[in-house]
């Protein structure tokens, strides 16, 4: 058994102080590493943590001696307040990632990273091997960081990393690392595809013979084998598991997001040595996870769908392909260069609403397309909806809010558009359904 690197004589600098280095600070506290120094670019948060003009001026100075700088996610060094002295000790930088695999080096882990489905996969894993039981330990970006878990021997641990947190990471070192999918995203942050890709590999980069990687992509194979990475790869055939995907009877796992999520998970339970009756067993009791293809309402004709978290057009893409006579909101922060092919989807769309801050970019990616307006606001767009739907002679009818965008334009984050989302639902609902309750189902 591997014994952890004592890291009591290391010094460190915590850039960023939210959640993650919140996080860093009480695991530091915990093992007993106290040579570290603070640091974030936001002034409320300076306030927070009383980093005064001399404590500011101390740590300009120290961030250059330090051995360890650990790094938030979502702090980009290129557009750091202190971009200068990150650079110049880039090698330095490690994540709270690094920090987990340096102090828990005989930990057996699965890490799931990709574009979309990250956090529904990893939920859908953690819901299978609990049914099962094995012990399970869930964090990372969701939720809770993974420093704030405590796992306990022969228990699995079970991550969510974003690219963010890849980008500067140097310990991953999974027994088990899922890649479901990769598409444009993130790219002002990282400043191109290729970095973008190359930060979801890391968590193949240290994998040994006996490790298991999962893919199902041809290109991004191609990339695996070219880097002649030495895990166990499992390619993933999604025609290969139709059969068994057919006899899950669960009706929230039949969006086709879910059908990707479902063949990964799968894949992964068979490495695991759970049988195939046992896997669909499981999957009969998982409920959906909020935010994501979230089928929270339905009354008459017409279902409501709550998909707030998908935030690129390739997230709306699995929800439009999923669903038929859609009133499809839309809009938001629009993603760097993304672009909205709706070939194959718009006979399911009859009409967009557009809302947001930046109306147009949505204007010029739907035109000569679908229908569509321009709301605005999510309030107006339900408004407008419920009047619409009123001379629509259908038998079924989707409302859905998949906006293809970041919402940080009018909201503070992806649950908070989702979730009033469905308050104005209800509200509005009343006057053409009478009361109803916005529960998921």
């Amino acid at each position: 058994m591997k014994k952890p690197l004592d890291l009591s004589k290391k010094s460190f600098a915590i850039y960023g102080l939210g959640a993650t280095g919140v996080s860093v600070i009480k695991y530091f506290k915990k093992v007993g590493i106290k040579n570290y120094i603070l640091w974030d670019d936001n002034i409320k948060l300076k306030k927070k943590w009383r980093i005064n003009k001399i404590r500011e001026k101390n740590f300009k100075k120290q961030i250059n001696s330090v051995d360890h700088i650990v790094l938030s996610p979502g702090v980009n060094v290129k557009k750091a307040k202190l971009r200068k002295a990150l650079l110049k000790n880039k090698s330095k930088i490690i994540t709270d990632l690094d920090l987990f695999y340096i102090t828990n080096p005989s930990i057996r882990s699965i890490v799931v990273t990709g574009t979309n489905g990250k956090s529904t996969t990893c939920k859908i894993v953690e819901h299978v091997l609990k049914k099962n039981e094995i012990k399970v330990s869930l964090g990372g970006n969701i939720g809770k960081p993974v420093l704030n878990l405590n796992p306990k021997k022969n228990q699995l641990v079970l991550i969510e990393a974003s690219s963010f947190q890849l980008a500067h990471s140097k310990h991953v070192t999974p027994n088990f690392a899922l890649l479901i999918n990769i598409t444009n995203d993130h790219l002002d942050w990282h400043g191109s595809m290729k970095n973008y890709i190359n930060s979801k590999f890391k968590i193949f980069s240290l994998q040994k013979k006996n490790d298991f990687a999962f893919l199902n992509n041809n290109r991004l194979l191609k990339k695996y084998k070219k880097n002649k990475y030495k895990g166990k790869l499992i390619f993933i055939n999604s025609r290969k598991y139709a059969k068994m995907r057919k006899r899950i009877k669960n009706k929230y796992l039949n969006s086709q997001s879910n059908k990707e999520n479902i063949n990964f998970v799968y894949a992964l339970c068979k490495s695991l040595k759970i049988r195939e009756k046992l896997f669909i067993k499981s999957l009969k009791s998982f409920k959906g996870y909020p935010h994501r293809y979230e089928i929270f309402l339905k009354k008459r004709n017409t279902i409501f769908i709550n998909d707030s978290k998908a935030t690129s057009f390739q997230a709306s893409k699995f929800a439009l392909q999923s669903s038929k006579n859609i009133f499809w909101i839309v809009g938001g922060k629009p993603k760097l260069k993304d672009k909205f092919n709706l070939d194959k989807l718009k006979n399911n769309i009859i009409k967009s609403y557009i809302i947001g801050n930046h109306m147009n970019s949505f204007k010029v990616q739907l035109k000569g397309k679908v229908n569509y307006k321009l709301s605005k606001t999510l309030n107006n767009a339900i408004i407008s909806i419920f009047k619409d739907i009123q001379n629509f002679t259908k038998k079924k009818i989707t409302i859905l809010l998949s906006p293809a965008s970041a919402s940080y334009d009018q909201f503070k984050n992806f649950e908070e558009r989702g979730n009033q989302f469905k308050k104005i639902i209800k509200n509005y609902g009343k006057k053409y359904f009478g009361e109803i309750k916005t529960k998921s189902i």
